[in-house]
């Protein structure tokens, strides 16, 4: 009879542990996910400025960021530091990109697309099915102190992440990308930032603004695509990507050509998905390619070529290129 108490204790010792130790995760986990809610909120309510720099592969790119909030509208100011000079402009999801190389300015919605130190607004949707959420330690980023989180992905379908919020006010200090053998792919990271503070709205006006009256002036070709059923469906689509995008547009220099894009995402990643006529003059490499963190596959549909790219691994953009077929075939 004794021993028989000793492995039942015995068992509900370790039932306890069990649970306790899923009480922890469970705990730690909605802990992550507050600090992902803080960081999506953060980049859009918080004024702010700074340096940062781009790295993938062997190119690095440093840029300044001047971030003004005045009530509900938000101000921005992208000022490229290497290479050719670039100016991108916003007002709320109104963006100009100012090119003085070649004197164009070019007019674009911003459509749900978010650069660094902001999160993709799709991020918290449904993100503990596809990735495994945790906090890190506590380190030290562009002298700030810095709350780490990591995402782990659950599949071979996405790349594994993890970002550097700080403490205070959970503004997004270093972004990292991890492949498959947890290789870093690219990095975003502040290397002088100020929180806080006066801005005026001087500071997010272009360089250029004085000049523009004798540019070119460029209306991005998305701006005139309506949204529309393409007609063609992906029959294998990698679990937790799901289509926020579907358009048809004219081609630019196409004439009446009409190109389709489709964007799917699984609140993270990202992958665009083109579909156009193809010319029997044009040579095709059909099969997969690589151009930096962009995994690339093309193929030819009957007479139309396919080209899928993302920011994801290989095989993803293989099995949306691969599964895509006009509807009832």
């Amino acid at each position: 009879m004794k021993s028989v108490c000793l492995r039942w204790a015995g068992g509900l010792a370790v039932g306890t542990a069990l649970a306790a130790s899923t009480y922890a995760d469970q705990l730690q986990d909605t802990d992550a996910l507050a600090w992902l809610q803080k960081i999506a909120g953060a980049a859009r309510q918080l004024s702010y400025e700074g340096t940062f720099v781009y790295q993938h592969g062997d190119m690095v790119e440093t840029s300044k960021i001047i971030h003004m909030v005045d009530g509900a509208s938000e101000y921005e100011k992208l000022s490229t530091l290497d290479g050719p000079p670039r100016e991108v402009i916003r007002n709320n999801e109104e963006v100009l990109s100012y090119y003085p190389e070649i004197k164009t300015v070019r007019a674009e919605k911003r459509a749900g697309k978010r650069t660094f130190p902001a999160l993709p607004p799709e991020l918290l949707t449904n993100i503990t099915e596809h990735y495994d959420v945790r906090r890190g330690d506590v380190e030290r980023v562009a002298g700030f102190d810095a709350q780490a989180l990591v995402l782990e992905p659950r599949d071979g379908f996405r790349y594994g992440h993890k970002f550097w919020a700080e403490i205070g006010s959970g503004l997004l200090l270093k972004a990292r990308m991890f492949g498959e053998r947890h290789q870093v792919i690219e990095q975003f990271a502040f290397t002088q930032l100020k929180i806080g503070g006066k801005i005026s709205l001087d500071e997010v006006r272009s360089s250029y603004q004085s000049e523009q009256d004798k540019w070119k002036h460029d209306r991005f070709a998305s701006n005139d695509a309506k949204d529309s059923d393409s007609g063609w469906v992906i029959k294998n689509q990698p679990a937790g990507f799901r289509k926020v995008y579907e358009m048809r547009r004219s081609k630019q220099g196409g004439g009446a050509q009409l190109l389709t894009h489709i964007v799917l995402t699984d609140g993270l990643a990202a992958v665009s998905v083109f579909i156009e006529p193809s010319s029997l003059k044009q040579k095709v490499n059909e099969g997969p390619a690589q151009h930096g963190a962009i995994n690339i596959y093309t193929r030819i549909v009957g007479e139309q070529r396919v080209t899928v790219l993302g920011e994801t691994p290989a095989a993803t953009v293989a099995q949306i290129a691969n599964s895509l077929a006009p509807r009832g075939r």
